[in-house]
């Protein structure tokens, strides 16, 4: 199995959390559940899989579940008499050998693609290279002698580069006999429309509060504000994990103040808030700042568009969203300033524009908003 070991940093493990191939149970998804195995147990089993739906949902977690049940589970060919019972779930048993070898990365029937490491430079590469999506042909090569199911994990498939989705692209539309392809992707919308083709979609849904509350808890995450994290985070257990080791709920009732300060904004806060992200080693606190201040901006348009300000998050929020987004104008306003924010973060980053002065710089865009809206 392809696999960087313990010492790289992990591509598809979140800071924090738990590898997906570590998390034994999966929370809101028994319809994406239910929907494979009916497809497994009716022998409809399409060789490729597409599992979509908001970061942080699960997707990897169903990805390795749906792994390991396939490995595990073989069809009996026998007498019907004698067969195996038909599966009712995916689960299986955590000292089951594939389990145990999939735990350890062992798994020889079993190939995880992700972007790798550079060695050279000491970090992750930023997408998953053509290199990565080569090893297949020694993979399903050599696990071919044994005549079992050979799995391909392949998180995220939106991270591909050009070269990487064409030469997968190529297994797609001639499969190995008895493989299956689980591709995770946050953003479907940026594969080839011909890899989306050739794959059957399992969406999966936002959490709710109880669902991600439960899957916190798994994670080791203290979940006693779950009700605000979980509208923070859009159900997403990935974000609402990020947003609790980042102390995220404290930053974000900190840029409602800001907004709320709005026009004749709290420059010392904004200087704060700033600094904070731009200290050294804070590279996660910048980027949470720059989410958060999307999610702000999102909000504010989805409350000025319906008239009606979203479940509060922060005391004092409601309010904020009501005087700044009064109505369907100020929302297109917002929803503009938000597009324009975006495309000037990515450009900072880009260049390595100090970050403290992109924060201030994206403060004072807000200021002028605001001061354009009826008094």
């Amino acid at each position: 199995m392809s696999g960087e070991g313990d010492t790289p940093p992990e591509a598809d493990r979140l800071e924090g959390a738990p590898h997906p191939r570590e998390t034994a149970r999966l929370f809101g998804q028994s319809a994406a559940e239910a929907a494979f195995l009916a497809a497994f147990t009716s022998d409809r089993l399409h060789h490729a899989w597409l599992l979509t739906g908001p970061r942080g949902v699960g997707k990897a977690t169903l990805a390795w579940r749906i792994a390991r049940f396939l490995l595990a589970t073989h069809p009996d060919p026998g007498d019907a008499l004698f067969a195996a019972p038909v599966p009712e779930t995916l689960d299986i048993a955590a000292d089951h050998p594939v389990a145990r070898r999939v735990l350890a990365l062992s798994e020889p029937g079993l190939m995880l693609l992700r972007r790798p490491w550079d060695e050279k430079a000491k970090r992750l590469k930023a997408q998953i290279t053509v290199d990565e999506i080569r090893k297949l042909k020694d993979f399903f090569a050599f696990s071919a002698s044994d005549g079992g199911r050979r799995v391909v994990i392949v998180d995220a498939a939106d991270e591909m580069n050009t070269n990487a989705a064409n030469a997968l692209l190529k297994v797609l539309e001639e499969p190995p006999a008895n493989a299956v392809l689980l591709l995770v992707a946050h953003q479907p919308s940026r594969l080839l429309p011909t890899i989306r083709s050739r794959c059957r979609t399992l969406r999966l849904a936002r959490l709710s509060e109880e669902d991600l509350a439960s899957a916190l808890a798994q994670a080791g995450v203290d979940s006693r504000a779950s009700g605000a994290l979980s509208e923070l985070a859009e159900g997403s257990v990935g974000e609402a994990a990020r947003l609790s080791d980042l102390d995220g709920l404290a930053l974000y009732a900190d840029l409602v103040a800001l907004f709320a300060s709005m026009p004749g904004m709290d420059r010392a806060r904004a200087s704060k808030i700033a600094e904070a992200a731009g200290a050294r080693g804070a590279e996660a606190r910048f980027d949470l700042t720059l989410a958060l201040i999307d999610r702000i901006l999102a909000r504010l348009a989805r409350s000025g568009s319906t008239g009606t300000p979203p479940p509060e998050i922060v005391p004092g929020e409601a309010q904020m969203l009501t005087r700044l987004a009064p109505d369907p104008r100020a929302a297109r306003d917002w929803a503009d300033l938000a597009q324009g924010l975006s495309a000037r973060a990515r450009r900072g980053k880009a260049v390595n524009l100090d970050p403290a002065a992109l924060i201030l710089d994206m403060c004072l865009s807000l200021e002028k908003t605001a001061a354009r809206l009826p008094a």
